[in-house]
């Protein structure tokens, strides 16, 4: 038996191997198989040629109270920052492995490795892994045994397609293995160290800061002609900022940004309903409204709501960028400084400039 253990590895799934894994797992786990959607890593504990047990790493969950209280960052940092902590959403012991401490084995194994993994797979650090386990069929003995923290229980509500159930449903055990000892001092820091850092600022908009962005945007003149307008103007200016805010960059992640947006969001930026259904600009609207928008109207709007979000802010941070191509009649570049707040990732000014090449 211990020579067994000894002989376990870990390692991720093959591409040939996929059927076989979903196959398993559809068969032997009481939750049945998991599509492979967005970043997930699936991974074999093998002892030799034969499979012992099967794993499946994922994005975290979006809310956790009991997980959030725990590391202690705000709300605005949290959804920059999941993408730091990766899911055990499936753990499966195959039926003829079921051996004293082959669970707490494997669970290390994959600890030891699964940062390198991600690291690999998808350019981001890891720093805690989760997991949720239903206490009316298991108590975490395995999670326990491996030296993983019961933080308590879920509330229950499940997220849906339209937001979150009405009713709690079953409360689910939340067990973390931190991957370094400082991950919570990490996760909750003002601002990240570069190792950390994910690509451009990022903020979460609060259901009320949802509700009111559309007025800052009221009094903008619609540069569309009245025939055709399907989308108010607000909505639309509503949506491309909060999209920005949140990380995207370009038309097609803003459009893309928009289409995922849940019922209850919709109706927040005050998106046209049409049968039931909140509809959400196309890319062709939103690139057709940003292009022929009044800037300085747009501009006046967006510092409005710096001075009503931007308090917050403790410490701001000074970047310039130079514009690709971006040239004036002299043959200048232009430059573009921006001050951004650290806390909210709002950009509360910017100031255009040109010097020769």
């Amino acid at each position: 038996m211990e020579a067994e253990l000894e002989a376990l590895r870990v390692r991720p799934i093959e591409k040939r191997e996929e059927g076989r894994y979903r196959e398993l797992m559809a068969q032997h786990h009481y939750l049945g198989d998991l599509a492979k959607i967005g970043h997930t890593l699936w991974y074999v504990a093998a002892c030799g040629e034969d499979w012992a047990a099967l794993l499946s790493f994922s994005a975290a969950a979006w809310k956790c109270g009991v997980r959030d209280r725990w590391i202690g960052w705000d709300f605005r940092h949290q959804y920059d920052r999941l993408g730091l902590i990766a899911n055990n959403s499936r753990f499966l012991i195959l039926p003829d492995w079921h051996r004293p401490n082959l669970g707490s084995k494997v669970l290390s194994l994959c600890q030891e490795r699964i940062v390198a993994d991600w690291q690999d797979r998808f350019g981001k650090r890891l720093l805690l892994l989760e997991t949720f386990v239903d206490p009316s069929r298991f108590q975490g003995t395995v999670y326990r045994a491996a030296n993983w923290t019961c933080l308590g229980l879920t509330q229950g509500f499940r997220r849906t397609r339209a937001g979150y159930t009405a009713h709690s449903e079953s409360p689910k055990l939340v067990f973390v293995r931190p991957l370094q000892r400082d991950a919570p001092a990490q996760l909750s820091r003002a601002f990240l160290p570069p190792a950390y850092a994910q690509g451009v600022p990022r903020m979460m908009l609060s259901a009320e800061q949802m509700r009111l962005l559309p007025d800052f945007f009221a009094a903008i003149p619609d540069p569309r002609r009245a025939q055709g307008r399907r989308h108010p103007l607000p909505s639309v200016l509503a949506i491309a900022t909060a999209a920005t805010l949140c990380g995207m960059r370009g038309y097609k992640a803003i459009a893309a940004w928009a289409k995922d947006l849940k019922p209850r969001a919709r109706e927040r930026f005050r998106c046209r309903r049409e049968q039931g259904i909140y509809r959400v600009p196309s890319e062709s609207i939103l690139r057709d409204v940003l292009i022929r928008v009044d800037p300085t109207a747009l501009d006046k709007a967006c510092q409005q709501w710096n001075q009503a979000y931007a308090r917050d802010d403790q410490s701001l941070a000074v970047d310039g960028k130079t514009m690709r191509n971006a040239k004036d009649e002299q043959g200048a570049q232009t430059h573009i400084l921006s001050v951004v707040g650290h806390q909210t990732g709002t950009c509360h000014t910017q100031k255009k400039s040109a010097h020769c090449p």
